[in-house]
Order: structure tokens, then sequence, then C-alpha cells
């Protein structure tokens, strides 16, 4: 009797202990009413159940090119220069140059052009390396409630491919000489980008995919939307975490785990991490994951498979799989 009372006490404590983990096929559920972080550094109430804005909506999917697009090179490393959808002249009058790497960098929900990982993001591939830097502010509909924003990324998206493709056509700026990178709305927004030309763009990065309202949605970034497609996943935890924390691209990197952050006591901060950990990598290259085979070793940091680099600048990239590493809790982590 005394025996089987110790073992169902240990038992009990062992289960106690163990962390609970969502398989990879089965990601978070979420409530109705969920807090989503703006691009002003604040967490918002959100109801996933709201009425959009049919009349926004139907704007942006009849004019689905209306974002800004903000050009940086070194050569106007601070003072951008406007491209324009359709107006060739906007293009070869501008700094772009064809003949250098190209990166699209798209920002998430309640931000624009001024706010992260832009700036950051920007600064890194410049000092890094030459290249076209392009910041696509999509604010028109990023302002909006997060229901009607969600609902109208694919149409956005689909009119940053078509931008992609026209300057293409007016420059010769070839699809495997172009990374887009997008934040929380924005990695399904560059997602759909990739979409719309056929996945023939080289890389697409994905930072920590925004959660509500994406689980199940066949519009989400996906391996297809590019030659190689990576997700970043840092608050993906299944109770509030703000981003997707299942593997849904070619790579997927779940840094300390993908719920919890160092130095990070709030899911907007653990949120950040993933454009915070990428444009250390553009800079330095020195994140490195091992490949796990479940998402239980990624729990338990008991992944021993291939290494590879989380991010970087590197347009010839190619990987697969789920990938665990850990960082510092401060800059460069």
């Amino acid at each position: 009797m005394k025996a089987s009372l110790l073992f169902l006490l240990i038992s009990t404590a062992y289960v106690a202990a163990t962390p609970v983990q969502m398989p990879e096929d089965a990601p978070a559920e979420y409530q109705r009413y969920v807090k989503m972080a703006g691009g002003d550094g604040q967490m918002y109430d959100v109801d996933l159940e709201a009425e959009p804005d049919m009349e926004l909506l139907d704007e942006v999917t009849r004019n689905p090119a209306n974002n800004e697009y903000i050009l940086f090179t070194r050569r106007n490393s601070i003072l951008s220069q406007t491209l324009v959808m359709n107006n060739a002249n906007s293009i070869t009058n501008s700094n772009f140059n064809a003949n250098v790497p190209t990166i699209i960098i798209a920002h998430g929900w309640l931000s624009n052009r001024y706010t992260d990982p832009n700036p950051t993001v920007r600064r890194a591939y410049l000092n890094k390396m030459d290249c076209n830097v392009i910041t696509v502010d999509w604010r028109r509909l990023a302002m909006s409630d997060y229901a009607t924003a969600a609902r109208g990324v694919p149409a956005v998206g689909r009119g940053v491919g078509q931008f992609l493709r026209f300057l293409n056509q007016v420059t010769g700026a070839r699809f495997d000489n172009m990374h887009l990178v997008g934040f929380s709305l924005g990695a399904h927004l560059v997602g759909n980008a990739g979409k719309e030309l056929g996945g023939q763009i080289t890389r697409v990065t994905g930072l920590d995919p925004a959660g509500p309202l994406w689980n199940y949605s066949r519009d989400r970034i996906a391996p297809s939307d590019g030659r190689y497609v990576e997700c970043i996943h840092t608050d993906g935890g299944s109770i509030g975490g703000l981003g997707i924390g299942t593997a849904i691209c070619d790579a997927d990197f779940f840094p300390n785990g993908g719920n919890s952050q160092p130095g990070c006591l709030t899911n907007l901060c653990n949120h950040n991490r993933a454009w915070e950990l990428f444009a250390a990598s553009v800079t330095y290259n020195h994140l490195v994951g091992r490949r796990c085979t479940t998402a239980l070793q990624i729990t338990w940091n008991t992944c021993t498979g291939a290494s590879l680099h989380l991010g970087n600048d590197d347009l010839r990239k190619t990987g697969s799989g789920m990938y665990r590493l850990n960082t510092n809790r401060s800059y460069p982590y």
C-alpha cells in the first residue's frame, strides 16, 4: 500500500513538472478577446469576431497597390526616395541599383515606415552590404482595427508582389536577388507577395508571424511563397502568444523554445525579439540552431540534429526542419 502511494505521488509530481507543449500540427487556440501588440509598443484589446470595415477592405481589394515604397541605399541611407507603382521615372531617377540585392521590409499592425523593424533591419543591411532596402508602408490598412487589418493583408501583399513585378520589368532586377522580410502581420503580407509571384522570390522571412486569425488560414506565410521560406518564432505560447508557435515554413527557428525570451517579462517583448534577433544575425551571422525531430525536443532543449544559422543576409541560403537555439538577454544575443 505504501509503495503504491509513493509511486502515485512520484508520478503526479513528474506530470506537474513536465512542460505542456503543443504538437507541431496543433496551433494555439485563441479566445474571442485577446491582446495584440501595436507598433507603438503598447498592447491593445482585440475582438477577433469584430465586424470588419468592409468599405476599407473593398478599397484595399480594388487597389492593392496603394502602398508607399520607400527606398534607402548607401547613397541615401537617411533621406529616403519614394518609388511609385506604374511610374517608371520614379524608379529610373532614384538610386535603385538592379545589380545589388533588394531587401523588402514590411511592418506589422498599428505601424508605419518609421517603426521597427524597419529602421533597425535597414541599418543592419546597409552597414553590412551594398543593397537596396525598400520599406513597405501599408499604414492605410495597418492603422485600422486588427480584424480588418488581418483580413486585408492578402490583398496588400498581392499589391507588393505586383510592385516587385513592375520593378523587375523596369530595371531587370531579378527575383532571385530579392529577400522579403515581414514582422507579425507583415510576415503574412510578404508571404502573399511571394504567392503573387509564384514563389520565385529567393528568400522570404517571417518574423514571429501573427497568430490570431491566422492559424488555419490558407493565406498565411507558407513554404511555397519563395524558394526558401524561414520563420522565427519568439512568442508562440499556447496561451496568450502573439505569434504562431508551430512549424509553418521550410525552416522554423524556435529561439529559447519559441515562447519566452531571456530578459523579457511580457508577450510584447517576446514578440519583438524576433526582429531584434534577425537584425543581429544580419550583422554577425552568429546565431546557430540545431535541428529537432519533435516539438518535445524543442521544449526540453535536447535537439541534436544538423546545424543551421538563424536569419543572416545569405541569399543562397537553404534548409528545412525545426531548429532550437539559445540566446542571451541583450544585444547581440
